[in-house]
């Protein structure tokens, strides 16, 4: 039996936001294979290729980009919790507008509208649903990861102005809720992937990895997913407020 099932046979839960695609489908993976029921968020339907037992009835479908969903979300995560508490919850999802041919959208050519539909899915939605879902958080001293980026904290070729600001926001956002949820036991971390081999990747990315990637290769997801894995279980029971990148030493 996983160490993640508790000993009476109920299965910790996880609730993790943008799961249709990538680092998402990997943590999903993974984690049912740890042992944990995880609820998804996601503004897609599930489709047969999230290849997981009960992935169908464990999905909501949401759009975080507006704000009115966030309280409808979170009452139908209590009912599906059904009276239990969570145990983690993981904020992937997010949005990344980019011109014809992946190219970034700078802030010249960003509408107020483009930032506002990034925040909401990006940041807002996070700390909306931990302060909507506290209650459930408190009952099992659960953790939140945040799933931030590398473009936080430098200029990327490839990401636009509001994406690489929402990023940010949300390693900010991870400080907060660390300092502020601690005390119940709740602890908070960011990680911070590099270039990783998914679909979203733009045209060029290549030349990220020879030349600003130190070990000359992308990412695979399932890497992300074991860092995030590690965040939510007790071997970091002490590790609160962290930012870890995951980017083959690109941040260096």
């Amino acid at each position: 039996m996983s160490e993640d099932i508790e000993s009476g046979g109920s299965w910790k839960t996880l609730l993790l936001t943008g799961a249709s695609r990538g680092i998402g489908h990997a943590t999903v993976r993974l984690f049912h294979e740890s042992g944990w029921r995880v609820l998804t968020i996601s503004r897609a339907p599930f489709t047969s290729d999230c290849p997981w037992p009960a992935g169908q009835e464990n999905h909501i479908q949401g759009d975080l980009s507006n704000p009115s969903s966030y309280m409808l979300l979170a009452t139908e995560i209590r009912r599906r919790l059904g009276g239990d508490g969570l145990y983690a919850i993981v904020n992937n999802a997010a949005v990344s507008p980019k011109l014809t041919g992946g190219t970034r959208m700078d802030i010249f050519q960003t509408q107020y509208e483009d930032w506002i539909s990034v925040f909401n899915v990006n940041l807002f939605s996070a700390a909306i649903l931990s302060r909507l879902l506290l209650p459930e958080l408190k009952a099992t001293k659960g953790a939140i990861v945040n799933v931030t980026s590398i473009v936080g904290s430098r200029v990327h070729p490839f990401a636009g102005a509001a994406y690489a600001c929402s990023k940010a926001a949300l390693a900010a956002l991870t400080r907060e809720q660390a300092f502020e949820f601690g005390s119940a036991g709740i602890r908070v971390n960011a990680v911070a992937p590099g270039e990783i081999d998914t679909s979203i990747l733009s045209p060029g990315t290549e030349e990220i990895v020879k030349s600003d990637i130190p070990m000359k290769r992308l990412g695979d997801p399932d890497e992300v997913a074991r860092v995030i894995l590690f965040l939510c279980s007790n071997e970091a029971s002490y590790i609160n407020g962290a930012e870890i990148h995951v980017n083959g030493g690109q941040h260096v």
